[in-house]
């Protein structure tokens, strides 16, 4: 065996001293509450809380019937995922208030309850995502039920990403779906899983109530996502989230151009109303290609940004 030099014993010896205490002051940073260390000033406690439940709660002005176990401990874990995920959250509340008013006058033209704009937020996040299942746009629609509510849906074109078209088409099926089963709340069940799979799981189980259904987990917590973005939304500073008017992402402004006839080429139509491909494809994400077509009878509305709408005005 070589023997080791004195001086490597040394440097062994060294290196525990600092390990000990290195624990020493680890330890002494948890002291108990109230007790002062080296790192601490007036305001570092950070505390997590449960969230508190509302004593009544409606969906579409439908009883949420949160005297049942079952009921509020679902509630309950999709409030505390949407209070404590911050930045998602913070998004939500942000983007909300760009594109809600959009989608809260077509909802209103079509008799649809307000609360309904809750499920887009919950779909999508208010963004253009498409889904493993290629469910597409803000409302997440299939490309078959887009058709299906009259909307065009090609390589050029498809409006599931126009926002006004795609919510006409959902408030489509949330009134059928309505008239079917006499519940606003199963309606909006049935946008997630479909009309046939609801219908299997009422006959199975013999019951028509959502709250009373055992759902697979996507369907059966979305109403109660819904639910808590409802909460969330309504009264951010009660789940601690503090957001100021210049925090909100801004409506913008735009004109509208009516076109008729095939654009060649829509940079250059972008350039031509005095701005650019980006932006345009911003307020008109259901042009898909950088052509349009021109169809016999069929008239566009593009929208075009209004003079300085880029310009963030505190």
């Amino acid at each position: 065996m070589i023997k080791k030099p004195f001086g490597w014993k040394i440097l062994i010896y060294i290196t525990a001293l600092a390990v000990i205490a290195g624990i020493g002051l680890t330890i002494q940073s948890f002291t108990t509450t109230g007790e002062k260390t080296g790192n601490d000033d007036e305001n570092f406690n950070y505390s997590v809380r449960a969230v508190r439940l509302p004593d009544k709660l409606e969906f579409a002005g439908e009883a949420v019937p949160l005297e049942n176990i079952d009921t509020r401990e679902s509630l309950d874990r999709e409030l505390l995922v949407n209070t404590y995920w911050h930045s998602q959250t913070l998004l939500f509340i942000k983007k909300a208030n760009r594109y809600f008013p959009v989608i809260e006058k077509v909802l209103k033209a079509n008799d649809v309850p307000d609360d309904f704009k809750y499920i887009a937020l919950a779909e999508s996040g208010l963004s253009n995502v498409v889904s493993p299942k290629q469910a597409a746009g803000f409302w997440q629609l299939l490309e078959e039920t887009a058709r299906d509510y009259g909307l065009e849906v090609s390589q050029e074109v498809d409006e599931r990403y126009h926002l006004e078209k795609a919510t006409e088409a959902a408030c489509g099926f949330f009134k059928e779906s309505y008239e079917k089963y006499g519940s606003w709340t199963m309606a909006a069940a049935s946008f997630n899983i479909g009309r046939r799979g609801i219908d299997r799981q009422t006959e199975k189980q013999k019951q028509s109530d959502y709250y009373d259904l055992l759902l697979n987990e996507e369907t059966a917590r979305f109403i109660f996502r819904v639910l808590a973005l409802k909460l969330v939304l309504l009264n951010p500073e009660e789940y601690g989230f503090y957001v100021g008017k210049n925090d909100l992402y801004p409506v913008i402004p735009f004109d509208e151009v009516k076109i008729d006839s095939t654009i060649t080429d829509i940079a250059e139509f972008a350039l031509m109303h005095s701005t650019n491909y980006k932006m345009l494809k911003r307020l008109n994400p259901w042009l898909r290609e950088n052509t349009l077509p021109g169809k016999n009878n069929k008239t566009y509305i593009i929208k075009v940004p209004a003079e300085n709408a880029r310009k963030f005005a505190y």
